[in-house]
C-alpha cells in the first residue's frame, strides 16, 4: 500500500518541482525552451499510452486471438470521446491564446487557464491509477515495477509542464507564490483521479482492458488537441520534434527496463 501511495504522489511532486521554476526564471519562458518542453511532454505521453496502456490492454486478451484488439480499440475511442466532451463542456483557456473555449463564462483568465490544465492532468492521473490497480490485482502484463515506471515517466514530463503552467500565471500578473501555488495545485487532480480508480479496482477488473485503453485515448487527445498544436506553431518547431523523440524514447526505456 505504501508503494501505491508513493506512486500516486510522484507525478504531483514532478508538477510541484516544475512550478518552483517560477522563482528562478524570468517572467516569460523563452519560445525555444517552451517548444522543447512541449515536445518532450508529448513524447512521454504518447509512449506511455502505447507501451504502458494499449499493449497491456491487448495482452490481457491474448487468448482471444485477433479479438484481443477490440477492447483496446473501443476503450481508446471512448477515452478520446470523454476528453472531447469534457473539453466542450468546461470553460477553459489554452496557453498562448486569448480566445476561451467551451461555454461562455465570467471566470477570470487565471481560472480558465487552471481548468485547461486540470483537464490535461486528469487522464494522466487515471493512467497511473489504472496501471497500479491492474498490478495490484495481478493482471497480465502489469506489475508494480511497470506501474512505478508510468508514474516516474509522467512525473518527469510534469516537471517542464509545471514550469509551462506557472510562468504564464506570473505573466498574467499573479505573484510568484500565487503562480507557484496555482501551478502546483493543478497537479492535485492526478493523485485524486488515480486513487479513485484504485478504490474501484474490484469493480473495474472485468473491464480493465477497456480502462487501460480509455486512459490511453484520453492522454492522446491531450497531445493531439493541445500539446502538438502549441509546439508546432511559430519558430523553433524543430526543437519540439527533438523533444518529442527524447520524451518517447525515455518513456519507452523506462517501461521496458522497469516492466
Amino acid at each position: 500500500m505504501t508503494t501505491i501511495a508513493i506512486g500516486l504522489l510522484i507525478p504531483l511532486i514532478g508538477t510541484i518541482l516544475g512550478s518552483a521554476f517560477i522563482f528562478f526564471m524570468k517572467k516569460e519562458m523563452s519560445s525555444l525552451l517552451q517548444k522543447s518542453l512541449l515536445g518532450f511532454a508529448s513524447g512521454v505521453m504518447v509512449a506511455a499510452s502505447v507501451w504502458s496502456l494499449l499493449i497491456p490492454s491487448m495482452e490481457m486478451g491474448a487468448d482471444k486471438g485477433a479479438w484481443s484488439v477490440f477492447p483496446a480499440a473501443i476503450g481508446f475511442l471512448l477515452g478520446i470521446g470523454f476528453l472531447l466532451l469534457l473539453d466542450n463542456l468546461t470553460p477553459h483557456l489554452h496557453l498562448g491564446t486569448s480566445q476561451p473555449e467551451g461555454p461562455h463564462s465570467r471566470l477570470s483568465r487565471t481560472a480558465m487557464l487552471t481548468l485547461a490544465v486540470t483537464i490535461h492532468n486528469l487522464p494522466e492521473g487515471m493512467a497511473v491509477g489504472v496501471v497500479f490497480a491492474g498490478a495490484e490485482q495481478g493482471a497480465t502484463g502489469l506489475s508494480l515495477a511497470s506501474a512505478i515506471a508510468v508514474s516516474l515517466g509522467i512525473a518527469i514530463q510534469n516537471i517542464p509542464e509545471g514550469a509551462i503552467i506557472s510562468m504564464p500565471m506570473r505573466a498574467e500578473g499573479n505573484s510568484h507564490w500565487r503562480s507557484f501555488a496555482i501551478g502546483s495545485l493543478s497537479g492535485v487532480v492526478e493523485p485524486i483521479g488515480g486513487l479513485a480508480v484504485i478504490l474501484l479496482a474490484t469493480w473495474l477488473m472485468p473491464i480493465l482492458p477497456y480502462m487501460l485503453a480509455f486512459a490511453a485515448g484520453a492522454m492522446c487527445y491531450v497531445v493531439v488537441e493541445e500539446l502538438i498544436p502549441e509546439a508546432s506553431t511559430g519558430k523553433h518547431t524543430n526543437l519540439s520534434t527533438i523533444g518529442f523523440a527524447l520524451g518517447f524514447v525515455l518513456m519507452m526505456v523506462l517501461d521496458v527496463v522497469m516492466g
